[in-house]
């Protein structure tokens, strides 16, 4: 599909920011601005987070599906709403459909998270798991929609999701009227360009960056292509904004508005998460945390004052747990060793012990004696550390060797 820059601006503009504002009135929350003192002693300047992941139904997503939903005519509420989600987007449509009362069904694929799927019902929407993949969901909502006439509800390649997004960007000059840079995380560019048009209308000399995961990066290839391209397999453990093409109509507007877009690797994304958990106190889900992702990476390429966007904190348990252990690992505060020994009484005791001297904490032990890789007298140990840091773990290393013991990391 053909795009034109003028024609994708003209689709968005700030007065249908403003009338999405209106609309979202006693609707959405205006989240709150909160200060980092960690990121901003990091960067030199001020710092503040915009906490979307407070948002009803845990994201900015919300914001653009009500908006969507309302617009639609009476004959199109009438046949419903069908979306295709693995998480946020099918928990936003639900409730906004549920409050316009508009019948709403939400595809989703057959892995996703037990959480997310309790709550789009929980919202109202019907659930229907199929494919294991977005993209085979994808198709299923759009042949519902041929079927049975319903509306389908694009997560982020339609004007008036773009423009419910764009109340984000109100809010931040609203509380924020110094700030010098967003900072939002990139999937398919409705977000950003929902910011970017609200921003940038108000107070062009605001810089406005966007941030994708390294490994699902579709929209530095588009900039450079000048049109849309495909990314073949996304991966990300930041579901929120693994999106394997940019939309039509955000990729135009992100093109004229946006300043940069950066990337940043799964390591700076768990770091990120867990200091959002540990210094700011906020659950924050992995693409969520991708703007802290990029000020971590280089803090000295924002000027400030900066406001993070924190877009979603719907992050499935199992996930929180890898991550944090990521993160922690990317830290230098979770360290795993593999080593042999001596397989004789008292030799686990004493390998513990030299830990104990150098203050590693011991998470975990796994003792394999039999083996046919082993010796007849060895016995093989995978320890799982918790550590203070990057010299700890040299440290821990360095003692374990110092006692004669083969580190296989």
């Amino acid at each position: 599909m053909s795009y034109s820059t003028a024609d994708s601006l003209r689709s968005v503009t700030l007065d249908d920011v403003r009338g999405a504002q209106k609309m979202l009135s006693g609707v959405a929350r205006v989240t709150a601005m909160e200060g980092s003192r960690h990121l901003s002693a990091l960067v030199g300047a001020p710092v503040h987070l915009k906490c979307e992941n407070l948002q009803r139904t845990g994201s900015f997503k919300l914001r653009g599906a009500y908006v969507r939903i309302a617009g639609l005519l009476p004959e199109e509420r009438a046949a419903g709403v069908v979306a295709a989600s693995a998480g946020n987007h099918a928990q936003g449509v639900a409730l906004a459909s549920s409050l316009l009362g508009v019948r709403a069904t939400v595809f989703m694929p057959q892995g996703a998270p037990l959480p997310k799927i309790s709550a789009t019902r929980e919202y109202g929407a019907e659930v229907r798991l199929h494919g294991q993949v977005v993209d085979e969901t994808l198709a299923a909502a759009q042949e519902y929609a041929r079927r049975t006439g319903a509306v389908f509800i694009h997560p982020f390649d339609h004007a008036d999701v773009i423009a419910g997004q764009g109340t984000v960007g109100l809010e931040i000059l609203e509380q924020c009227p110094e700030v010098r840079t967003i900072v939002v995380g990139v999937g398919g560019g409705g977000l950003a360009a929902g910011i970017a048009v609200a921003v940038k209308a108000l107070r062009p000399d605001v810089r406005v960056v966007g941030v994708q995961a390294e490994g699902a990066a579709a929209y530095p290839p588009s900039l450079a292509a000048g049109r849309p391209v495909s990314v073949e397999r996304p991966a990300t453990m930041a579901d929120g904004i693994r999106v394997g093409r940019p939309g039509d109509v955000p990729f135009g507007i992100v093109g004229a508005l946006v300043d940069e877009v950066r990337t940043v690797s799964e390591d700076q994304l768990s770091a990120a998460l867990l200091l959002c958990l540990e210094r700011a106190k906020l659950v924050v889900e992995p693409a969520g945390a991708s703007p802290v992702a990029a000020l971590l990476a280089e803090p000295g390429a924002f000027a400030g004052p900066v406001v993070a966007v924190l877009s979603g904190g719907n992050v499935d348990p199992v996930l929180m747990q890898g991550v944090l252990r990521h993160g922690m690992a990317a830290q230098g505060r979770y360290l795993a060793v593999r080593l042999r020994l001596t397989d004789r009484p008292g030799a686990l005791a004493t390998l513990l012990g030299v830990l104990s001297v150098v203050d590693a904490n011991v998470l975990d032990v796994s003792h394999v004696r039999t083996d046919p890789r082993l010796g007849l007298t060895e016995a093989e140990v995978e320890l799982h550390l918790e550590t203070k840091g990057p010299e700890h773990c040299v440290e821990v290393g360095r003692a374990l060797r110092d006692a004669g013991y083969t580190v296989m990391r």
